[in-house]
């Protein structure tokens, strides 16, 4: 299956973000039908839904090469390179013109329930890797379909599957009986009936990246515009050099200004932050919510709380192929060890394809964030770096499926979960290799050695 002939059936892909549309578009540079099955009614459904959030990815990060080529006979105008645009722009501008170029390739309205070898379950062995796959889909009337596919590409991502309050990974006691008071979005205050919700109100923000510095970046400008409005910012850990990322050393300097912000917002009292709390539970008080801790601690009354601790992989309707997957991150077994953010917390990113993102079953990848499972690090040009990758072996051109080569910028994440996660550890580990991110030089060979000594 490795080397997939192109006489007979389509690659199925599973999505039609960022990376989906890029592997379909890698898969027509090469020859090989794909066909795009996508959830939503329009490409990328889920960046549309954040659509209010710049990303601190420029341009020039966001469009993938062959994806660009068959865009540019249509008379597409690439943006600006430098410039950074939101989610809304993302797809508008990109996204959806590219879904178009590919016409019938990509189908709307279809949900993949189901994926697994014809006529086999997991048990069988026999003549498994011969059969083809078939796709379970419901369309949006409710109807059922089953296609057969010579592969697979699952470019789902994570976005339907936030993680939830609780420092164990589970639910808070109460977590689903005050979802009417909890959101796991940023929240876009542009909105008038979302802005409303959140002006003159105590609001409760749970998590410690990127989307948690957003919400308290723009409840902070709420917050200058209305003095009841203020942020509580709750940590697992405690707060040092490393909390608010790379600062202006950031080699992303949109995702490092976007820390400064959320520093800002604690500095000028907009946020207060609330550090070593393990949310155990939310209460009911009146028609305010308390927050309890792992340890006992109860926080005074909040009127909402927005939940930002990361998404996690819906591998449901997977259940019947033989995946591998690390215990821990559920990301492909040889990829994890390179991701893990409980080690490479500051960043060394080796060259990975084709090999470290195959599994057991033949055929079938995780690619995108779906492939990073539970690990916060993930950058668009990884995944189209994954595609390439993946379609070249499809193809049969193992020389290019191992050719990995991609420039990236250390991701500055310090911390994440196990021993990170405790505060006297969060305060000693002081600056670090985050301090003063380098360029990480993705190829064959060894990687560039970072300028911190991580």
């Amino acid at each position: 299956m490795n080397a997939l002939t192109t006489d007979q059936l389509p690659v199925v892909v599973v999505g039609a973000g960022p990376i989906g549309l890029a592997a379909a578009a890698h898969l027509v540079e090469r020859g090989i039908e794909p066909l795009v099955l996508e959830t939503g009614s329009t490409a990328g459904s889920a960046v549309r839904e954040w659509s209010h959030v710049r990303l601190f990815s420029t341009w020039g990060e966001l469009i993938d090469p062959a994806a660009e080529k068959l865009l540019a006979p249509t008379g597409w105008v690439r943006p600006d390179a430098s410039t950074y645009p939101t989610g809304g722009d993302w797809a508008e501008r990109y996204l959806q013109p590219l879904a178009d170029v590919l016409g019938d390739k990509v189908r709307y309205g279809a949900t993949v329930t189901g994926v697994a070898r014809a006529g086999r379950d997991r048990i069988v062995d026999s003549g498994r890797d011969e059969q083809p796959f078939t796709v379970h889909i419901q369309s949006a009337d409710g109807a059922e379909e089953r296609l057969t596919a010579g592969a697979v590409i699952d470019a789902s991502g994570t976005w339907s599957v936030p993680s939830p309050m609780g420092a164990d990974g589970l639910p808070a006691l109460g977590e689903k009986k005050t979802a009417d008071r909890i959101t796991y979005r940023v929240p876009n205050l542009s909105d008038p009936a979302v802005r409303a919700r959140y002006t003159g109100k105590r609001t409760a923000v749970v998590g410690s990246g990127a989307s948690a510095f957003t919400a308290l970046a723009l409840l902070a400008d709420l917050a200058k515009e209305n003095d009841g409005t203020h942020a509580v910012w709750i940590l697992r850990r405690g707060i040092s050099d490393n909390t608010y990322g790379g600062g202006e050393a950031d080699q992303l300097p949109a995702r490092g200004a976007l820390g400064l912000r959320a520093k800002a917002a604690v500095e000028a009292g907009h946020a207060s932050a609330v550090t070593g709390f393990r949310s155990q539970a939310v209460e009911r008080d009146g028609d305010r919510l308390v927050l309890v801790a792992e340890d006992g601690r109860r926080l005074d009354p909040v009127d909402e709380v927005i939940v930002l601790t990361g998404f996690r992989p819906d591998l449901s309707f997977l259940s019947e192929l033989r995946l591998g997957l690390d215990e821990r991150l559920q990301a492909p077994t040889a990829l994890a060890p390179l991701i893990d953010p409980n080690v490479h917390s500051c960043g060394t990113v080796y060259p990975h394809g084709v090999n470290e993102l195959s599994h057991p079953e033949q055929g079938v990848y995780l690619v995108g964030m779906k492939s990073y499972g539970r690990a916060p690090t993930f950058l668009a040009m990884t995944g189209y770096e994954q595609v390439r990758s993946i379609t070249a072996s499809l193809a049969g051109d193992q020389e290019a499926a191992e050719r990995v080569e991609l420039t990236l910028p250390e991701t500055g994440v310090c911390g994440g979960a196990g021993l990170f996660d405790e505060p006297e550890n969060a305060e000693e580990s002081g600056g670090g290799c985050c301090a003063a991110p380098t360029t990480l030089q993705i190829g064959v060979g060894a990687p560039a050695p970072t300028s911190g000594g991580c």
